[in-house]
C-alpha cells in the first residue's frame, strides 16, 4: 500500500483522537478498520478500493446511527453475543501478540521484564508509554533521527474503477465486524469500565462522520473498538484526556515518521502489551449470562472471521432462545 501517505494517516488519527476524547469525555478508541486493512495489506484491494469502502461504510454507519437502528435491534442480538465479540477480539489479540513475541524473543523478554518491574513498583499505568518510548529510542538508534517533513495536500486515488467485487466483500465483512465490535461491544465495555452511557448508535454515528471526513483528507477507514478501550483502561486511562495526549503524539510523529523508522521499531515488545490486553478482554466472558455463545463466537472467529462469527452467533442465540 505504497500509495497511502503515512503522515496524512497519522494526522487524521491525531484529529479524531482529540475530537472523540473531547466529545465523549472518555478514552474512546480510534483504530483502523481491521478487515479492510488486512485486505489492503494482502494486496486484495488497492488504495482506491480502500477509500471507496471507507466512504460507503461512512454513509451506512451514519444512517444506522442517526436512525437508532442498533437500539431497536439490540434486544434481538443479545448480551451473550456481545460478550462473545469481546471474547473473540481477545483471542485475536492473543494470537497476534503471541506471533509477535515469538518472532523476536529477546525484545519480548525486555517487554515482560518492564511489565513485571513496573507492576511490582506500583507504576503499571506507565507501562504502555515506557514500552513505546523504549521502542522509539531503539528505532532511532538503528536508523538515526529523521528530518522533519511537511506533507502537502493528500493524494486522492481514482475512484471510478474501484467499485469491485473485492471491495464489496470487504465492506460486508467490515460492516459486520464494526457493528459487533466497534459499536455494540465497545458500548458495553465503556459501560463496564467507566459507567459511560454511550450508545452503540452514537458510536456508529461518530464512525460514519469519521470515515466521511478522513478519506478525503488522506486517511484510511477508521472505527472504534473494544480492544482499544480495554488497552487504555488496563494501563490507567480514566478520561478523554488520554485521547488528547495520544492525538498530540500522533501529530508530532506525523512530521517525522518514515517507513524505515517504522520497520526498525521492535514490535515484539508491543506483542507483550497485546497479550495483556487480550487477557483483559477475554475475561469478560465471565460476565456473560450464557457461556456457550461466547465460546462459539470465539471459536468461529479463529476458524473464519469475526463478521461471520458475529452473524452465526446471533442466529444461534435466537434459535436457542426459541427452543427454551
Amino acid at each position: 500500500m505504497t500509495d497511502i501517505s503515512l503522515p496524512h494517516v497519522l494526522f487524521v488519527f491525531a484529529v479524531f483522537q482529540v475530537v472523540w476524547g473531547v466529545w465523549y469525555g472518555f478514552p474512546v478508541s480510534v483504530e483502523p478498520m481491521k478487515a479492510l486493512a488486512a485486505l489492503a495489506i494482502a494486496g486484495t484491494i488497492g488504495y482506491g478500493e480502500l477509500a471507496v469502502a471507507g466512504l460507503l461504510l461512512g454513509v451506512i454507519l451514519l444512517v444506522v446511527g442517526v436512525t437508532n437502528t442498533l437500539e431497536k435491534t439490540r434486544k434481538w442480538i443479545g448480551e451473550p453475543v456481545i460478550r462473545g465479540v469481546q471474547f473473540a477480539v481477545g483471542l485475536l489479540l492473543f494470537e497476534t501478540g503471541l506471533e509477535l513475541t515469538i518472532a523476536d524473543p529477546g525484545f519480548a523478554v525486555v517487554g515482560i521484564v518492564i511489565v513485571l518491574v513496573l507492576g511490582v513498583l506500583g507504576f503499571k499505568q506507565v507501562t504502555a508509554i515506557t514500552i513505546l518510548v523504549l521502542g522509539i529510542l531503539t528505532a532511532l538508534y538503528l536508523t538515526g533521527f529523521p528530518s522533519p517533513q511537511l506533507p502537502g495536500l493528500p493524494d486522492i486515488p481514482a475512484l471510478t474503477d474501484s467499485f469491485t467485487w473485492s471491495m464489496a466483500e470487504g465492506v460486508f465483512a467490515q460492516f459486520a465486524m464494526t457493528i459487533g465490535n466497534a459499536a455494540l461491544a465497545t458500548s458495553l465495555m465503556l459501560q463496564d469500565f467507566y459507567k459511560a452511557d454511550i450508545s452503540p448508535d452514537q458510536l456508529s454515528s461518530s464512525m460514519g462522520v469519521m470515515n466521511l471526513t478522513s478519506i478525503p483528507l488522506g486517511g484510511i477507514p477508521m472505527c472504534h473498538g473494544c480492544d482499544g478501550v480495554a488497552g487504555k483502561y488496563k494501563f490507567g486511562a480514566e478520561t478523554g484526556g488520554t485521547n488528547i495526549i495520544i492525538g498530540l503524539f500522533y501529530l508530532i510523529a506525523g512530521f517525522f515518521i518514515t517507513s524505515t523508522l517504522l520497520q526498525a521499531f521492535p514490535i515484539a515488545i508491543l506483542g507483550v502489551l497485546l497479550l495483556i490486553i487480550a487477557f483483559t478482554l477475554g475475561k469478560n466472558i465471565l460476565k456473560s449470562t450464557d457461556y456457550k455463545i461466547p465460546i462459539l463466537i470465539g471459536a468461529l472467529t479463529i476458524l473464519t472471521n469475526l463478521g461471520i462469527a458475529f452473524i452465526i452467533g446471533i442466529i444461534t442465540h435466537l434459535t436457542l432462545k426459541k427452543l427454551t
